[in-house]
């Protein structure tokens, strides 16, 4: 029996065994599956035999082949149209000898160097192919020797000639006996090795000298070369080399079976000749009568070869061939390359419609997906498919259509790395000018800010000579409001010139040192009908703000463009500079339009190092490497220079490196910040070098804060290394990219110091903060909170609507008319403006939001200041908000009076005004007119006399206070005796009040004029006694129209009175009734009328007129009133009255002293003639009853009377 240790050994030998065999099988199925996969992912490119499924095209042949008539066949299609594989589907049917003969990879060193391929040297290689094609030992005559190899029966042969040669020796040795026949004897059987010998020898001689013959036949004489001396024939180098050879070809087909000969890709050459050489050696070789078959030369070659119909004389038979594949229908090919290697997900359809219009051969589209095939596998080792599967198959696509420029390419040469190499160059270019046209907008916002105060003092000096227009010529200085004078010349620059143009009246002070006041309300409207200076110069300045942002937006897009510049993709710098790419592009020839698409398109760009060579991770790349030849070089590269590898080039970098311009790339900065402790030192170095020449470092600043990674670290870093960072950096308007950046970034602890350590930041923030914005730095609002700032302009932030919310709800803003036109449009949403223009502080404070009414309350000076005093139209806010203004103790007094008397609103009760505007309200007449207020103002510690006159005389208080009754209690009296002793109302104003006056007074006031008596008197406001009367002595007019107002009671005690009769008369010129002055006659002494001949005039003029007794005359009162009253009627009529107290002569000197004809009624030879009326009849009659006259008469007409004189007088 089999021990137990036998046993153990038995089976294990059996594991192993079964275990070989397995791993055996499963060997032999990877390998397999392996061929499998292989032949999944690779394609040849030969000729298919699946190109004439249909047989259509080798139907064709088949019966070209047949056809004794054809001997020359042409297969016509354009490249890659499946010719080769239509012949490789038809020889699978053809069984014939065929001869194949291919020019494809026939490349001449005259086509390498640029040169065009000869004739000779065509016809030399189809000569080739054809001869050397055969078996070298069916061609045992020709001329052109090939190395034979040994045939399976050369051991014999060797030994046959060994033998050979020893036979011919031995008989050679002989001879003698050879030539007396001695040799050959005895002639029997047993002498057989004699004749052995003698039969190998003879026959080895034989076979000698026979092979010298068919030598013979290939030797041909073409030189003969002395020591220095070679002559050729000529036509040995200028024949064609195929009828040179013409008999060997014939020998060829002597010898060889060939009955089809199929020649491709001859038409490559573009070389009509040889078609006619290969047409005559083909006739010359059917009709050689050692060749006993057809020969047929079957032609693959391109339509366009023969011109017109020279093809149809060439060949006898032509096929054209419908091409498999053109650029049209090349995308289903590629995508079915594309399917079959499954990179359906990765490749972008698009990408593949679009290059696939540029591939239009089957084979090359197959051998590009092949090389892809094979690249894919190399670079992606990793299995992450980091590589982008378009931009691979487009470096392939490249490859194989440009193989020469590709190879070039590893070497940094050809076409397509030129192009590459203009990518650094554009950039640069791209940034100068970027950089110019920033440098051109600063200077001119530069310019436009030095010509901002030159608009103003234009704006100015037109309202300046539209004033001195108004001013007369001897003005020399200018005022407002008694405040201090300025000189004319000087005023366009005065700082008040605001305030004076915009006053309703200024003072002006003459030569003479005299100040007078001038209105000057219609100047602005006189200067621009629809805007006053106040618009026009919140235009200019508003202009002038649009122009900042404008140039802020302008600078912020082109560093932005500058930025994008440097981070754009390969192919968008290559499309901005397209027209100078044209040459580069053409220097690829007819097939330059691929190459252009590739690039223009991203699929080829400076990245394609990664796709066509095999990448190292954790080693230099081509940059890299170019990186540190550069600064090896004292080259500066450029900040944005692109670094594949940071820390492969940072460990490479020398110490010193780090406190060169070298460490100023974006790429090495972030290497060092983002390790900060492993890279101490190095970071170290780099700050102390940016503090050093911090001045110089623009470029790299700008590219890093545009593109950094570790900006927070850097600002930091220079914060705390560089104690003169924040002073240079505020210094320079220039520097602005570093204070965003010292904002967004900075921490938080170091941020809230700032103010305290450099007071500057704060104002220097709120000037620049909308320039700052408009970088384009990343600011988080909340971080402006501990700067500090209060910002001037909100509007010109208007395009970063978080941070001006942050600012209003922070209130970190100054108090200004058009910020709060800002809040209420953009923040709070209120399109409507008006209110905020005519009503502010009541809209504001209406508009309920309490974080805008508490910046209000904290800076309510400034907003009196900078906004209620600086709306022109700011007239019309709420009583109750003026109160609440007036009423405040922090403000100036002059800004409120200011305030209040830019307002149109009445306040109704004086007892709510403060005191001290108790005067001023009614200077402005901003309290109601009432007598109650006016009474209230005389009881005020503010009470001026002047200031309640005025108000009388305003519009409001004339139109208001009439309507009212004075007050007749004893509170109201000193209001009365205001009105009554009030001289400086005007006259027709005293008048208006005087009479709503409900009690007249004892006397008369002793200080009011002439004017304001006479309406006392008028309206009788003042007693009549004869105190009053008398008072008004001296002023004899204003007495006679006091007693005048008063005649009735004058009349009725004139005792009382005791006025003279001078008085008297005055007022018989007055209009008091005839009955009235009748009376006042009586009371007068008529016998002094004859000296007085005015009060006599007076009197006769109302005896006649009242038809009174005049009884009571005597003849000199009688007298005086006939000759001193008027007219001559009233003068005849009282004659006629008179004449009963007048004796004759009287009435003679009368008449004598009246004028014609009366004084011509005298004694005569004449008859004067008077006017026929009533009191002329009455008047002659008197005189004819008195022998005055002779008689008298009417006239013939009877319109008049003559009077008959005596011719002498009757008394005599």
């Amino acid at each position: 029996m089999l021990s137990v240790e036998a046993l153990t050994l038995l089976f294990m030998g059996l594991r192993n065994s079964l275990r070989e065999i397995i791993a055996r099988i499963l060997n032999l199925l990877c390998r397999s599956n392996d061929a499998v996969d292989v032949q999944s992912k690779f394609i040849d490119l030969a000729p298919t035999e699946k190109a004439d499924e249909a047989g259509v095209y080798s139907d064709a042949l088949l019966y070209a082949t047949s056809n004794p008539r054809v001997s020359n066949i042409a297969l016509t299609g354009p490249y890659g149209s499946g010719k080769s594989s239509i012949i490789r589907a038809f020889l699978k049917k053809y069984r014939h000898p065929i001869l194949q003969i291919s020019l494809a990879a026939f490349l001449p060193e005259a086509t390498a160097s640029g040169g065009a391929v000869s004739k000779q040297e065509i016809e030399r290689s189809i000569l080739q192919q054809m001869l050397y094609g055969a078996d070298a030992n069916q061609l045992p005559l020709s001329r052109f020797k090939r190395i034979r190899s040994p045939s399976r029966w050369s051991i014999l042969l060797s030994l046959y000639v060994i033998l050979g040669v020893v036979a011919c020796w031995h008989l050679f040795q002989k001879r003698d006996d050879v030539i007396n026949g001695s040799f050959f004897l005895p002639l029997s059987i047993s002498n057989w090795p004699t004749f052995l010998w003698f039969a190998v020898g003879a026959s080895f001689l034989w076979l000698t000298v026979y092979q010298f013959y068919k030598v013979s036949f290939g030797l041909s004489l073409k030189s003969i070369s002395l020591k220095d001396i070679e002559i050729t024939p000529v036509a040995v180098s200028q024949e064609s080399i195929l009828n040179r050879h013409l008999d060997e070809i014939i020998y060829f087909f002597q010898s060889t079976k060939y009955v089809l000969v199929i020649i491709e890709d001859l038409d490559r050459f573009n070389n009509s000749e040889i078609f006619i050489t290969l047409r005559e050696i083909n006739s010359l070789v059917n009709a050689n009568a050692g060749v006993k078959r057809t020969i047929r030369f079957l032609y693959a070659l391109r339509d366009d070869m023969f011109a017109n119909t020279d093809r149809t004389k060439f060949f006898e038979f032509i096929i054209p061939v419908i091409p498999v594949i053109n650029s049209s229908k090349s995308i289903d090919k590629v995508l079915e390359q594309g399917k079959r290697l499954s990179l359906d997900s990765r490749l972008d359809r698009q990408f593949l419609r679009e290059v696939s219009r540029y591939l239009n051969d089957l084979r090359l589209i197959q051998n590009i997906f092949n090389e892809y095939a094979i690249y894919v596998a190399n670079l992606e080792t990793d299995g992450d498919n980091v590589l982008d599967a378009n931009k691979l198959l487009a470096v392939l696509i490249y490859k194989n259509v440009f193989p020469s420029d590709f190879e070039s390419l590893h070497r940094g040469k050809g076409n397509l790395a030129q192009i590459l190499g203009k990518h650094d160059e554009f950039i640069a270019r791209g940034e100068a000018e970027y950089k110019a046209a920033i440098e051109r907008i600063e200077h001119e916002a530069d310019v436009a800010e030095r010509q901002i105060p030159a608009d103003l003092l234009d704006l100015r000096r037109i309202y300046a000579m539209a004033l001195f227009e108004k001013l007369p010529a001897q003005a020399s200085h200018i005022g407002q409001n008694g405040q201090t004078q300025i000189e004319i010349s000087t005023l366009a620059r005065s700082e008040n010139f605001d305030q004076i143009i915009s006053s309703q009246t200024i003072t002006y002070r003459n030569l003479n040192g005299y100040h007078q006041t001038i209105n000057i309300s219609s100047l602005q409207s006189e200067v621009d009908s629809l805007r006053t200076f106040a618009q026009r110069k919140e235009e200019v300045e508003q202009r002038t703000a649009e122009a900042r942002s404008s140039t802020s937006r302008r600078r912020r897009a082109l560093r932005e463009k500058i930025a994008a510049l440097r981070s754009a993709k390969f192919n968008e710098v290559i499309r901005l500079n397209v027209k100078e790419m044209s040459d580069l592009f053409g220097a690829f020839g007819e097939n330059g339009e691929l190459p252009r698409f590739l690039v223009m398109e991203g699929y080829i760009d400076d990245t394609y190092y990664q796709y066509t060579s095999l990448f190292h991770s954790g080693r230099l790349s081509p940059n890299d490497n170019k990186f540190l030849i550069q600064i090896r070089g004292f080259i500066n590269p450029d900040p944005n220079f692109l670094i594949d590898n940071a820390k492969e080039v940072v460990a490479a970098m020398r110490g010193e490196d780090f406190r060169q311009h070298y460490v100023l790339n974006v790429k090495i900065v972030d290497c060092l910040l983002g390790d900060d402790a492993a890279y101490a030192d190095q970071g170290a170095k780099m700050f102390e070098y940016l503090a050093s020449d911090f001045e110089d470092c623009g470029a790299f600043f700008t590219s890093y804060y545009a593109a950094g990674k570790e900006v927070p670290k850097l600002v930091a870093g220079l914060r705390a290394g560089w104690p003169g960072f924040i002073p240079a950096v505020l210094a320079n308007p220039g520097h602005l990219p570093h204070v965003g950046q010292i904002i967004a970034h900075l921490p938080e602890p170091a941020l809230k110091a700032l103010p305290a350590a450099y007071p500057e930041i704060s104002p220097f923030v709120s000037e620049k903060l909308a320039q700052i914005l408009a970088l384009g730095t990343n600011i988080d609002p909340s971080r402006l909170k501990p700067l500090g700032i209060e910002l001037e302009d909100l509007r010109s932030i208007e395009g970063f609507p978080g941070i001006a919310r942050f600012l209003f709800e922070e209130g970190s803003y100054t108090l200004s008319v058009e910020n709060l036109e800002f809040i209420f449009q953009t923040v709070l949403g209120v399109d409507d403006l008006e209110p905020l223009r005519t009503r502010n502080y009541t809209t504001v404070t209406g508009i309920g939001n309490a974080v805008l009414s508490l910046r209000i309350e904290r800076g309510f000076v400034d907003y009196l200041k900078n906004v209620l005093l600086r709306l022109e139209d700011n007239s019309r806010e709420s009583v109750a908000t003026i109160l609440s203004i007036i009423g405040r103790e922090d403000a100036d007094f002059d800004d409120l009076s200011a305030f209040l008397e830019r307002q149109s609103a009445t306040i109704s009760s004086l007892g709510d005004v403060p005191v001290r505007f108790h005067s001023l309200v009614f200077q402005l007449s901003r309290i109601e007119p009432s007598w109650e207020n006016c009474l209230a103002f005389m009881g005020s510690e503010a009470f001026d006399a002047a200031t309640l006159t005025g108000f009388l005389e305003t519009k409001a208080a004339l139109a208001a206070l009439p309507q009212q009754a004075i007050p007749s209690d004893d509170k109201a009296a000193a209001l009365r005796q205001f009105l009554i002793n009030d001289d400086a109302l005007q006259d027709a104003t005293y008048r208006i009040y005087v009479q709503r006056l409900p009690r007249t007074f004892i006397k008369f006031p002793s200080n009011l004029g002439p004017g304001k008596l006479r309406v006392l008197i008028e309206k009788a406001r003042v007693n009549f006694t004869k105190e009053n009367v008398d008072a008004l002595r001296e002023q004899i007019d204003l007495r006679v129209l006091f007693v005048v107002e008063n005649i009735d009671a004058y009349l009725q005690d004139e005792a009382t009175f005791a006025l003279e009769d001078d008085f008297r008369e005055l007022l018989l010129g007055e209009n008091i009734g005839d009955a009235r002055k009748l009376a006042i006659i009586r009371s007068m002494d008529l016998t002094l009328l004859g000296g007085l001949q005015s009060r006599a005039g007076k009197v006769g003029a109302i005896l006649e007129r009242t038809g009174a007794d005049v009884s009571a005359l005597g003849v000199e009162a009688a007298r005086a009133v006939i000759l001193n009253s008027a007219p001559i009627p009233v003068q005849i009529s009282l004659f006629n009255k008179c004449q009963k107290v007048l004796g004759d002569g009287d009435v003679r000197e009368i008449l004598a002293a009246l004028p014609e004809p009366f004084s011509e009624i005298k004694t005569g030879y004449h008859s004067p003639r008077i006017d026929k009326t009533d009191i002329n009849v009455e008047f002659v009659k008197w005189l004819d009853e008195r022998n005055i006259i002779s008689s008298w008469g009417e006239t013939f007409f009877g319109d008049a009377i003559r009077i008959n004189l005596y011719r002498r007088d009757t008394s005599s």
